[in-house]
C-alpha cells in the first residue's frame, strides 16, 4: 500500500473533536498526555546549507543554529545522531546558564511563533481534565524547557547533557531520548508518578515516535510522517492535521500597509467630523470609531461578538482585557465603540502610531518598573470613572507569547472598588495570530470577542482581593477553552482585502 492510498483510510479528527474526546476520556491526575516536541507541538526549522555553516563556523551563531535549526519533526535516518554528535562538539566548555539562557531567549524571539496554535488548545484541554502534562523530546533542555514554561507544561522529558561543575562536558547524560529511548523514559516517569498509561494519551509524528503511541490507550499521530501514516491506518489511531504559521507573504505586507493607512486616515477624519463641536471628547470618540472601522475594512480581519449588550452597558466600567497584540488597541476601539480611555505601559509612548493617537485620546501611561509611581499615576483615573469616562486595562501588564493567560494584577480591581464601577472581562480571542507578538504585520482571519458580563467589586476587601482576582482570571481560561457561540448580528462585514 502506497502512502497516497491511505490518506482516505486514515481516521483524521478535527480539533474540536480531539478535544471532546479528551473531555469525555478518563480525567484525574493519574492520567499522562505526553507531548512530543518536534513536528507536534512546534512546526520546527529548516536545516542549514553546507554554505550557511562554512560561513558561521566559530562563531556564536553557530550555537544559535544548533539551538534552533534541529528544532524539526520527522527526521530521516542517522539526522538525530548527526545532531547529537554536533551539539556535544559545539557545547563542550560552555556554561550550562549560557545554553541555557541562549535557549531562553531564542524562544522569546524566535521558536515561540512556530508553536502550533491548536497544540496549545489541546494542552488546555488535557490541563482541564486534570491530567498530568507531559512535554517529551530527544532534543536538549535547553531546546524545550523555554516553550513548556510558556505552555504550562511542568514536566519535560528531554535528552540531558552531563555537567561538572556547571560546565557542560561533551557526553550525553544516561540514554538519549530517541526511538525507544523517549518510550522508556515515559515508561519510567509514569511508574514513579503512578501514572495509568493503559489510560492515558499521547501525541506524536514521526515514525521514531511509534513506540510512544504503543504505550497509551489513547493514541494520536499529528501531522504524521509516511511511515507513521501508515501505523496510524494498521492502528487505527486518530490524526490530527495542525497547520503552521507561516511567515509574512506579500500580501501580508500589503494588507498591513492598506491597515495603517486606513488607521490614520480614520482617525483624522474622526477628528475632523467632530471639529467643529470643539469638544475634545466627541473628537476622540469619533476618531476612535473611524480609525477603528478603517483599520477593519482595509485589513479585512473580521470579527465575531458574544456578548456585545455588556460593551455598552452598564457605563462607566473598567473593561479588563487579555492582551496578545498591538491589533487589541483595534479590537478595543471596535467592541466598545465611544466613552472610553486606557491603561497603557509607558513604552507604547515609543509608537509613532499608536502613542500620539493614545496621548490624545487621554490615555494614562504607567513605568511598570516604578511601583510607587503607578500608584500616583492611577490616582486620577477614579476621578476619570467618575465623570462617567470607562477605564481599559490588560490587568497581565505585558502581552502573553502565546494565547496562555498570565497572572492578573490587583490595580484594576481597586480602581473600579474605589470608583464604585463594574469590572468588565473582555475576552479576546486569535489576536495574537492576526498579529503576532512584537511584529507589527497584519494577517488575515477572525478575531473573537467574548464580553461577560459585569462583575460587581465593591464589596470586595481591598486589603485582600486575591481569591476574587484569581476567580476574574479564570473565567478568561474558561472561556477560551470552551468559547461561546457567537451572536451573528454582531460579525464585523468584510471590506477591502479578504482574508485568507
Amino acid at each position: 500500500m502506497s502512502v497516497s492510498d491511505t490518506t482516505d483510510s486514515v481516521a483524521t479528527r478535527t480539533l474540536d473533536q480531539a478535544i471532546a474526546a479528551v473531555r469525555s476520556g478518563p480525567q484525574g491526575p493519574r492520567i499522562p498526555a505526553v507531548f512530543d516536541f518536534g513536528g507536534t507541538v512546534v512546526h520546527g526549522f529548516t536545516p542549514d546549507s553546507t554554505v550557511q555553516r562554512l560561513l558561521r563556523r566559530g562563531s556564536r551563531a553557530d550555537l544559535t543554529a544548533s539551538l534552533v535549526n534541529t528544532i524539526r519533526g520527522s527526521r530521516a535516518e542517522g539526522e538525530y545522531e548527526r545532531f547529537l554528535q554536533r551539539a556535544m562538539h559545539l557545547w563542550a566548555g560552555h556554561p550550562e546558564s549560557e545554553l541555557a539562557d541562549l535557549g531562553a531567549r531564542l524562544f522569546r524571539d524566535t521558536i515561540h511563533a512556530h508553536l502550533y496554535p491548536e497544540a496549545w488548545q489541546l494542552i488546555r484541554a488535557h490541563e482541564a481534565a486534570g491530567h498530568t502534562l507531559v512535554l517529551a523530546s530527544c532534543l536538549s533542555t535547553f531546546q524545550v524547557l523555554p516553550a513548556a514554561t510558556e505552555l504550562g507544561v511542568p514536566n519535560v522529558l528531554a535528552t540531558r547533557m552531563t555537567v561538572s561543575e556547571g560546565v557542560l562536558t561533551g557526553h550525553v547524560e544516561g540514554k538519549p531520548l530517541w526511538r525507544n529511548g523517549k518510550a522508556d523514559a515515559v515508561r519510567r516517569f509514569a511508574a514513579e508518578h503512578d501514572l495509568d498509561l493503559a489510560r492515558g494519551y499521547a501525541y506524536a509524528d514521526a515514525a521514531p515516535d511509534i513506540p510512544l503511541l504503543d504505550l497509551v490507550a489513547h493514541p494520536t499521530a499529528v501531522n504524521p510522517g509516511p511511515r507513521m501514516e501508515m501505523r496510524a491506518v494498521e492502528q487505527d489511531w486518530p490524526v490530527l492535521c495542525f497547520r503552521p504559521r507561516d511567515a509574512a507573504g506579500a500580501r501580508d505586507i500589503a494588507r498591513t500597509a492598506a491597515g495603517f493607512a486606513a488607521l490614520l486616515g480614520g482617525a483624522m477624519a474622526g477628528v475632523a467630523t467632530a471639529a467643529a463641536t470643539r469638544d475634545r471628547r466627541r473628537m476622540v470618540d469619533s476618531m476612535i470609531t473611524h480609525a477603528a472601522s478603517g483599520t477593519l475594512g482595509a485589513t479585512g480581519v473580521r470579527m465575531r461578538i458574544t456578548g456585545a449588550e455588556y460593551a455598552h452597558a452598564p457605563r462607566p466600567a473598567v473593561f479588563v482585557f487579555n492582551h496578545q497584540s498591538q491589533f487589541d488597541m483595534v479590537v478595543l476601539a471596535a467592541v466598545l465603540g465611544a466613552g472610553f480611555t486606557g491603561i497603557v505601559k509607558k513604552e507604547v509612548t515609543s509608537n509613532p502610531v499608536f502613542g500620539p493617537l493614545l496621548r490624545f485620546a487621554g490615555a494614562t501611561f504607567i513605568d511598570r518598573s516604578d511601583a510607587s509611581g503607578t500608584r500616583a499615576a492611577l490616582a486620577p483615573v477614579v476621578e476619570t470613572l467618575r465623570t462617567g469616562l470607562s477605564i481599559v486595562i490588560a490587568p497581565e501588564g505585558t502581552r502573553s507569547l502565546t494565547p496562555r493567560v498570565g497572572p492578573f494584577k490587583k490595580g484594576a480591581f481597586h480602581i473600579a472598588a474605589q470608583a464604585g464601577v463594574p469590572v468588565i472581562p473582555v475576552v479576546i480571542r486569535n489576536a495574537g495570530e492576526i498579529a503576532w507578538r512584537n511584529s507589527a504585520i497584519v494577517r488575515g482571519g477572525a478575531v473573537d470577542v467574548a464580553v461577560l458580563p459585569p462583575i460587581e467589586v465593591s464589596d470586595w476587601n481591598p486589603a485582600d482581593m486575591s481569591a476574587e482576582v484569581e476567580r476574574v482570571r479564570q473565567l478568561f481560561v474558561t472561556t477560551l477553552l470552551d468559547w461561546p457561540v457567537p451572536d451573528e448580528r454582531h460579525v464585523h462585514p468584510v471590506r477591502g482585502l479578504a482574508g485568507p
